[in-house]
C-alpha cells in the first residue's frame, strides 16, 4: 500500500490546505495527510491514537465555525484524494468518495448517467460533511434530502482497544452496523469515525435508475424589489406573503414540489429584497404556476425588478427577471453559490410556520445595519422531505416549510467585534422570547447541524433551557449517544459541537 502524502509546516501546499473556506479560522496542525484510499486513513488514525494527537477531517473546508482548525488538532486528514465518482456493480449504488466536492458529484452522475442527488448549490462544498449533516439542495421539495438516498457508508472507526478498522454500515435494518448508518443520515459530521465513501441508491440497481433524473429542463427567475420603493407595510407583507405560501404548499404531492425559491434579506445597506426562484419546467403549466407565485409572494408591495447585484453567496441574475427556460445542467450551474473567501458568520432556524409580526419587527429593525454584505435568506422547504419521519434517519426536522440563515461576510479581522455582535444580537432580537433560540414549538423547529453555530452553546446568547443537542437533533440526541458509545468508544473524534458520550 502506497503511504499518504504528509505536509508539514514547511511545504508549499501545507497553508492552502489547513486554511477555511471561513477566513475567520486556520489551523496549525503539526501534520496535514493527504490521502488516497482507505488503507491510507486507517494508518493516518492509527498514527494518531498511538501517538496520542488529536485528529480532525477536512473535504472541501467549508465548516462555519472552527471545529476543523481548533489549535488542540494536531494531525489533520486533507480527503481531497477521495474524490471518485462510479457506479458499484456489487452494490447496485453509485460509491462516491468522501473528499468529492457536490459539483464534481453533479457533473459526473449527470454526465454519465442522467441522474443526480439532491443536493446543496454550493458546487465547491465537500460531500463528506454535507450528507452527513442530512444534504438539502433546490431539488429537496421533489425528492427529499441527500441522506433519504443513502444505501451505504465506510467508515474508519476506532474501538475501546485503540484498534483501527473501516467498516461499511448499510441501510438494511439487519446489517449488525445499521446504527452506524442511520447515524450518517444526519448526525453530522465529526463524530463517530472518518467517513471514506457514501453509496447512494433510492430506486432501481441499474445507474440510470438507481438515483433521480433530474428536470430536462427548469425556469429560472430572479427579481428585486429595491429598498427605496419598500417602506415598513411592504416589507412586513412581503416576509408574510412567502411564509404564507410556503405553509400551504408544502405537501409533496402539491403542484408546486418543483419549486424552490430563496428570498434574500438583506440589510438597508444593499440593492434591495430579491427572489431567486427555479421551477421545474416539464411539470403541467410550469411556467404559469411560477408566474402565480411570483404575483402571490409580491401580491400588494411595489413591482420589483431585475436583480442586478449579488446578495451574499448569491449571485446576480439581471436576465431572468422574465422567466427563462434552460437545460437543467445550465441553470443548475449559474445558480451555484460563490466562495466568497471572506470572513464569516452564521445561523439557522427551521420554520413550520411564517414569522410572527414581532419577528418580522426584529428582522426590519436589524437590516437597519450599515454593512451590504449582512442577509437573512429563507428558502423553500418541506415537500418530499416531510414525507419521511423523523426518527427515520437521525435529521429530525421533517415538518418544517422554510429554512432560515443569517450571514454576514467580511473582508479585516479588525470588524469581527462589531459583525459578530450584529448577528448575534439580530438572531436573538427574533428570538428574544424563547431565549434567543428557535426553541421547538409550533412555529419553530431548532437548528440546522450543517449551518454549526458554536453560539448554541453559548448561555450568554442561549439563555434558553434547551440545549444546542435538541436544537441540532430533536429527540434523536439520546440514539445518537447510544450510536457514539459503541463505535467511538474513547471520543476519538470530537470537536466543540460533536455527538457526547453519554
Amino acid at each position: 500500500m502506497a503511504e499518504a502524502l504528509i505536509l508539514g509546516p514547511a511545504d508549499p501546499a501545507y497553508a492552502d490546505t489547513v486554511r477555511a473556506l471561513n477566513r475567520r479560522f486556520t489551523g496549525k496542525p503539526d501534520e496535514v495527510h493527504r490521502v488516497h484510499d482507505t488503507g491510507q486513513v486507517v494508518a493516518a488514525v492509527a498514527r494518531a491514537v498511538h501517538t496520542g494527537r488529536r485528529i480532525a477531517v477536512r473535504g472541501g473546508g467549508h465548516c462555519y465555525e472552527g471545529f476543523v482548525a481548533d489549535p488542540e488538532v494536531s494531525l489533520l486528514l486533507d480527503l481531497s484524494g477521495l474524490a471518485s465518482v462510479e457506479w458499484d456493480e456489487a452494490r447496485g449504488a453509485f460509491a462516491i468518495g468522501a473528499g468529492a466536492t457536490l459539483g464534481a458529484v453533479y457533473r459526473t452522475l449527470f454526465k454519465n448517467w442522467g441522474v443526480t442527488v439532491p443536493g446543496g448549490s454550493c458546487h465547491s462544498v465537500g460531500v463528506g460533511g454535507h450528507f452527513t449533516g442530512g444534504g438539502y439542495g433546490v431539488l429537496s421539495r421533489r425528492h427529499g434530502l441527500t441522506v433519504d438516498h443513502l444505501h451505504a457508508v465506510e467508515v474508519v472507526v476506532v474501538g475501546a482497544d485503540g484498534a483501527v478498522r473501516a467498516v461499511v454500515a448499510t441501510a438494511d435494518p439487519a446489517d449488525p452496523h445499521h446504527d452506524l448508518w442511520w447515524a450518517h443520515t444526519g448526525g453530522g459530521g465529526g463524530t463517530f469515525g472518518v467517513v471514506t465513501r457514501f453509496w447512494l441508491r433510492s430506486g432501481g440497481t441499474s445507474p440510470d435508475k438507481a438515483l433521480p433524473a433530474p428536470p430536462a429542463e427548469v425556469w429560472l427567475h430572479a427579481v428585486t424589489w429595491p429598498w427605496a420603493s419598500l417602506d415598513r407595510d411592504g416589507f412586513d407583507l412581503l416576509l408574510d406573503n412567502f411564509g404564507r405560501w410556503h405553509e400551504r404548499h408544502a405537501a409533496s404531492d402539491d403542484p408546486y414540489a418543483g419549486l424552490a425559491a430563496a428570498l434574500l434579506v438583506p440589510t438597508r445597506a444593499a440593492a434591495g429584497i430579491s427572489l431567486r426562484t427555479t421551477m421545474d419546467a416539464t411539470a403541467p403549466d410550469a411556467e404559469q404556476l411560477l408566474r402565480a407565485f411570483v404575483a402571490e409572494v409580491g401580491a400588494g408591495v411595489t413591482p420589483a425588478g431585475p436583480m442586478t447585484r449579488d446578495s451574499g453567496k448569491a449571485a446576480a441574475l439581471p436576465d431572468a427577471a422574465a422567466p427563462r427556460r434552460l437545460r437543467w445542467q445550465w441553470a443548475n450551474q449559474l445558480a451555484a453559490g460563490s466562495d466568497l473567501g471572506l470572513r464569516a458568520k452564521y445561523k439557522s432556524a427551521f420554520l413550520r410556520r411564517g414569522f410572527t409580526p414581532t419577528q418580522r419587527a426584529a428582522i426590519r429593525a436589524s437590516l437597519e445595519y450599515a454593512h451590504p454584505d449582512a442577509q437573512l435568506q429563507l428558502d423553500s422547504f418541506g415537500g418530499a422531505i416531510n414525507d419521511v419521519a423523523p426518527d427515520a434517519t437521525a435529521y429530525p426536522h421533517r415538518d418544517s416549510v422554510l429554512k432560515a440563515q443569517w450571514q454576514v461576510y467580511w473582508a479585516d479581522p479588525a470588524d469581527d467585534d462589531r459583525h459578530l455582535d450584529w448577528i448575534r444580537s439580530s438572531y436573538r432580537e427574533v428570538f428574544a422570547d424563547r431565549g434567543g433560540v428557535p426553541v421547538a414549538d409550533a412555529q419553530l423547529d431548532g437548528c440546522y447541524v450543517n449551518y454549526p453555530d458554536a453560539d448554541l452553546s453559548d448561555p450568554d446568547w442561549n439563555s434558553s433551557t434547551t440545549p444546542w443537542t435538541e436544537l441540532y437533533f430533536g429527540a434523536n440526541y439520546a440514539r445518537l449517544q447510544q450510536v457514539k458509545a459503541r463505535w467511538d468508544p474513547t471520543d476519538t473524534f470530537r470537536h466543540a459541537q460533536s455527538v457526547r458520550l453519554p
